[in-house]
């Protein structure tokens, strides 16, 4: 079973300290997480839930409400491709289209070797850049697809 580290309880509490509201801070102890333990498992879910004296339902609702947060684990890279309005009257279909035949798989699945997990967002909050991808923190707009290759090109 997973746990979080003395590390990262801390900075946790760090984040919490900044706001007026413990859960102000819940988006940020999240990533904190995320980064330590690669997957936001359950036991993790509970141990943010516990440090931030919050209900573990809260913690669980609010992290499955945005894309950023990942529960299984996947490729080394999280290809997201924003499919909100803007992006989508701005192409971001054809890049899709793209990146899934450059990578030989579809949204929701990881290449064979692990590299690469593709899934599609709702709103990356980026419509001055649309139509944008992230590929982990990265932004990357507006992208056409012929630019697919050579931005994947940077994470291989």
């Amino acid at each position: 079973m997973p746990d979080l580290s003395d590390a990262a309880k801390t900075e946790i509490r760090r984040l919490m300290a900044q706001f007026p509201h413990r859960q102000s801070a819940l988006l940020g102890a999240l990533f904190v997480a995320q980064e330590e333990a690669g997957v936001l498992f359950p036991e993790i879910v509970a141990q943010v839930a516990e440090v931030m004296r919050l209900p573990e339902s809260e913690v669980t609702s609010v992290a499955s409400f945005y894309h950023l947060f990942r529960f299984k684990p996947e490729g080394r890279h999280l290809i997201q491709v924003c499919t909100n309005v803007s992006c989508l009257l701005n192409g971001c279909d054809r890049a899709l289209e793209r990146l899934k035949h450059r990578l030989g798989i579809e949204v929701g699945e990881t290449t064979p070797d692990g590299r690469f997990t593709l899934r599609t967002a709702e709103c990356l909050a980026a419509c001055e850049i649309a139509p944008m991808m992230m590929i982990g923190p990265d932004r990357h707009g507006p992208v056409q697809p012929e630019q697919i290759d050579e931005i994947l090109g940077k994470y291989v």
